[in-house]
């Protein structure tokens, strides 16, 4: 039994060396990358047991992420390796001043992006305790919407606990008004909803965390989270709700992967049965962890680091 499961897109970073236009540099550093995967490293790393579905093509950049993936320790049963399909793959420049790198994406037609309903095992989606997605996969194209809706109705239907982070990509969406639409109605299939400040205001028209979090409770979330980057978090539900400062940060490395390991906390701590202000505490020094290491994943700790850190 799975404590975990997720689906979506992983891609190859080659993250560049040197800092300035992407079209100068001369050497990158391969790490994995995918929004879910990000989260499912991170869970995995705090010994929970997790599982992935997905695509990729049955080439080096495939093989790659599967056996990355699979030295987590992440399940990588229902990974498909597709033979002549491609494996998606993005750049990312080098900033050392703290502030978002520029990010290239090559995915178009990726062996993933193919991925629709049929391809589940809702069996084995059963079989796990939470489901946790975000708005990237189902931006892909409409054979991975349906898939995204399709696992998330299931488990719900199981009385399954679900998660959903909009992670917005406003690129992958043919116009804002379909991607508020679209997101906004998967956010209310899920349990916990885990939108940023900026986030929240293009999907919910409101202006405050409060604002944001009662749209999404209203529409059936159980419990949401706002992320505020430096300024902590907001969090809402039935038996409580308020403020989390944000853990403190040495020095801005990398600002990409934040968001998903603030996920990590929150899905981790919750499972584990924290009250939902201590989840949201221990996704806070996560988000700061996370920034301060280069690569999507590098950041996220151990269980280990978890306890030696005295976080909830």
């Amino acid at each position: 039994m799975h404590d975990v499961v997720t689906l979506g897109e992983a891609m190859v970073l080659l993250a560049a060396e040197q800092p300035g236009p992407l079209a100068s540099v001369r050497s990158f550093t391969k790490y994995t990358a995918g929004a879910e995967t990000n989260v499912a490293v991170g869970l995995a790393r705090l010994g929970l047991k997790v599982g992935w579905a997905s695509r990729l093509g049955d080439d080096s950049m495939g093989q790659y992420l599967r056996n990355a993936f699979t030295h987590e320790g992440i399940d990588c049963a229902h990974v498909a390796m597709v033979p002549g399909a491609r494996t998606g793959f993005m750049f990312k420049g080098r900033v050392d001043d703290g502030s978002d790198p520029p990010i290239e994406y090559h995915r178009k037609d990726s062996a993933a992006s193919q991925m629709g309903p049929a391809d589940l095992d809702l069996a084995w989606l059963s079989q796990a305790r939470h489901l946790h997605v975000t708005g990237v996969f189902p931006a892909l194209t409409d054979a991975t919407l349906a898939a995204t809706q399709t696992a998330m109705q299931h488990m719900r239907a199981q009385g399954k606990t679900v998660s959903f982070d909009p992670n917005l990509r406003p690129a992958l969406w043919r116009d804002a008004a379909h991607m508020r639409a679209t997101l906004n109605a998967l956010a209310a299939q899920a349990d916990w909803v885990l939108p940023g400040l900026d986030e929240g205001r293009q999907l919910t028209g409101q202006d405050t965390p409060e604002q944001m979090a009662a749209f999404y409770r209203a529409a059936g979330a159980a419990q949401v989270i706002v992320k505020l980057g430096a300024q902590g978090a907001y969090f809402d539900s039935a038996q409580a709700s308020g403020y989390v400062a944000a853990s403190p940060v040495t020095r801005v490395v990398d600002t990409v992967g934040a968001g998903d390991a603030f996920a990590v906390g929150v899905i981790s701590g919750l499972l584990e049965n924290l009250n939902l202000e201590d989840a949201v505490r221990r996704a806070t020094w996560m988000g700061a962890r996370a920034v301060q290491a280069r690569g999507d994943t590098e950041g996220l700790p151990t269980r280990a680091q978890l306890q030696a850190a005295q976080v909830a």
